[in-house]
């Protein structure tokens, strides 16, 4: 009952994914982040089997930095969404990662920008895209209230409308959501909306 969904706005993307780590009928916790700060300026929403989700962004993220390191700049968002793509692509014919992407970005040259990669590696580049049972319901309400060019309150307000939609409308909803944004001043965490907060219980 994953939802992640992100959008392109003017001069910023913002991404935004439920925290809730699920096992058959069981929520083990509300607050798990499953958007990554890839580096600097990229963030990585994902979704999909919690094993493949945690060490495929971990690979891409190192990979990233190694990439960084080694050649002293680092790789647009466009090189970073078509590394992705191909090392999805490798492990389609071996063991393939169950696991899918929305990487947000912002370049000097290119600005904001969003990528669009599912499990079975076919990659496009989108200005709206969600993955999971609440994008039935996230696609819709961008389709209807997106435009280019959207402010930050905008889009939040945007954002708002789709997790509200979600809450309310799918069956097993996640309660939890977390909000980050990328921009020419980097990548960061912009807002959580809780409606249920983890409570460590002492033990009896």
């Amino acid at each position: 009952m994953e939802s992640i969904f992100g959008l392109v706005g003017d001069g910023f993307a913002v991404v935004a994914a439920d925290t809730s780590a699920v096992h058959s009928i069981l929520v083990h916790k509300s607050n798990e982040d499953k958007i990554m700060v890839l580096d600097s300026h990229k963030l990585v929403a994902a979704s999909g089997e919690p094993g493949d989700r945690v060490q495929f962004t971990e690979y891409i993220q190192k990979n990233v930095a190694l990439y960084q390191f080694r050649n002293g700049i680092p790789l647009t968002t466009a090189a970073a969404a078509n590394f992705t793509r191909g090392e999805l692509a490798t492990a389609l014919r071996k063991n393939p990662y169950m696991v899918n992407i929305l990487m947000a970005g912002f370049d000097k040259e290119a600005g904001a920008s969003l990528y669009y990669i599912d499990y079975i590696a076919s990659l496009h580049k989108v200005e709206k895209g969600a993955f999971g049972y609440g994008s039935y319901f996230a696609l819709s309400l961008m389709d209807r209230h997106y435009h280019s060019g959207m402010s930050v309150e905008e889009a939040i307000d945007l954002v708002d409308k789709c997790i509200i939609e979600i809450r309310s409308r799918l069956v097993v909803a996640p309660q939890n959501f977390v909000i980050k944004i990328v921009d020419k001043d980097g990548a960061r965490e912009y807002a959580w909306r809780e409606s249920i907060r983890d409570i460590n219980v002492a033990a009896a």
